[in-house]
């Protein structure tokens, strides 16, 4: 096993290098009510190149997360005083920072219901450090509008009629009224409105959303496409269609 004072060393390093070469560190909010499990996610990030606050509540995050305007928020599902899922309904009235779920259940119910509030992905304890890390990297890449691959290219602005994405500032407009979404919400859009007409699949409009292919539940898929929907539906627009028995498309008559 490595020596804690060694790994504490090495993202010591990483975190200096950053800063070094002029990098911003990314500051991650950590909300769980166990002490083990926000240190193991502490270290894990810290080595990772990112800055981490913390909260043992749910009322303690809400307060980190409006006053300290994190990059990510990893949060667990049962927290005191304000659940993780409460927590979330409240935050995305006026905030599309990702978030990722944290829960030791693993229902399908659950999970469906983390993401329908606005998730923007779901993991189960026992959970791999290393995985965490690797999904935190994907979705704080996804929120800087790049592609996996090629960081520095500079993503192109979308226009399609009355929608307009920006995904060098992650803004999702219609007809000039700003759309709220998550970071997969907004992939998804994107990859339905830079092709109009073309049916999507389940699984292709999951790839164009997730860098790291991983394999979705259809009731998942269809959760976030039905919560984008709903957005969508709040400034008078309806673009995405459903063609039965094969998957999604945006149409310009929406």
């Amino acid at each position: 096993m490595q020596c804690p004072w060694r790994a504490l060393a090495g993202a010591r390093d990483v975190w200096c290098k950053c800063r070094a070469e002029g990098a911003r560190v990314p500051k991650i909010l950590i909300a769980d009510d166990d002490p083990h499990i926000r240190n193991v996610i502490r270290f894990a990030l810290a080595r990772d190149g990112h800055a981490t606050i913390e909260a043992a509540n749910g009322a303690a995050a809400l307060a980190l997360a409006t006053g300290e305007a994190p990059d990510l928020l990893i949060l667990d599902v049962m927290m005191p005083e304000m659940d993780g899922t409460e927590l979330c309904r409240r935050l995305r009235r006026d905030s599309d920072v990702p978030i990722i779920f944290l829960s030791s259940r693993d229902e399908e119910f659950d999970r469906v219901l983390g993401l329908e509030l606005g998730g923007d992905d779901y993991m189960t304890k026992p959970f791999s450090p290393r995985e965490l890390v690797a999904r935190v990297r994907a979705l704080l890449r996804r929120r800087e509008g790049r592609v996996a691959g090629s960081p520095d290219a500079a993503p192109v602005p979308l226009r399609r009629g009355a929608l307009s994405l920006d995904a060098d500032r992650f803004e999702a407009r219609w007809s000039g009224h700003p759309i709220p979404l998550t970071v997969t919400e907004f992939r998804l859009l994107q990859a339905l409105a830079a092709r109009p007409g073309r049916v999507f699949t389940r699984d292709a409009l999951m790839a164009a959303a997730h860098a790291d292919a991983r394999i979705v539940a259809d009731r998942t898929i269809d959760s976030h496409v039905r919560h984008l929907r709903a957005k969508l539906a709040a400034v008078g627009a309806s673009p995405i269609g459903t063609v039965h028995g094969l998957g999604y498309r945006y149409r310009d008559d929406g």
